[in-house]
C-alpha cells in the first residue's frame, strides 16, 4: 500500500496546461483555438450572462411577483415636544385638540410624539406612541406621558 506522500494521479487522468499561440506544429498556433475573426476571438470578448442577442431578455419578459408592503404601510403623524408650548399650564393634550389646533392633520394613522426642542409647560400629552427623549421632556417639565 503506498504511502500518502507518494500517491499520484492516475496516469492519463490529468492534462498539462495548454500552451498555445506556440506555432502551428503545436497545433494551437495563429488563431490559438479561438476560431476566426469575431467577438469571442477578441481579449474580453463574449456577451453579459442573459444577453440574448437584442432580443428582450427572460427577466425582462416575466412579469414581476411578490409582495411589497410599500403601498399598504401606516405611517403616524409626528409631532415636536417644542409644539406643545402654545398650549397652557395643566391642559390634557388629546389627539382631538391637535387636530383642532392644526398642529396635525388627522388622526387616523397614530400620533408620534419627538423629542426635538424644550418643553416650559407641564401637561399630560395622550399620543400612541412617544420617544424616549419625548417622554424625558415630558416629565422633566412636570408632566405626564400617556399612551392611548
Amino acid at each position: 500500500m503506498p504511502k500518502i506522500h507518494e500517491l499520484r494521479p492516475n496516469p492519463g487522468s490529468r492534462s498539462g496546461r495548454r500552451r498555445v499561440g506556440r506555432g502551428r506544429g503545436s497545433g494551437m498556433g495563429k488563431n490559438c483555438g479561438s476560431g476566426t475573426n469575431g467577438q469571442n476571438s477578441r481579449s474580453g470578448g463574449g456577451v453579459r450572462p442573459g444577453f440574448e442577442g437584442g432580443q428582450m431578455p427572460l427577466q425582462r419578459r416575466l412579469p414581476k411577483v411578490g409582495f411589497s408592503n410599500h403601498r399598504f404601510r401606516v405611517r403616524p403623524e409626528t409631532l415636536n415636544v417644542s409644539d406643545l408650548n402654545r398650549f397652557e399650564e395643566g391642559t390634557e393634550v388629546t389627539p382631538e385638540l391637535l387636530v383642532e389646533e392644526g398642529l396635525i392633520d388627522d388622526a387616523k394613522n397614530g400620533i408620534k410624539v419627538l423629542g426635538n426642542g424644550d418643553l416650559e409647560v407641564a401637561l399630560t400629552v395622550h399620543a400612541h406612541r412617544f420617544s424616549t427623549g419625548a417622554v424625558e421632556k415630558i416629565n422633566a417639565a412636570g408632566g405626564k406621558a400617556e399612551v392611548i
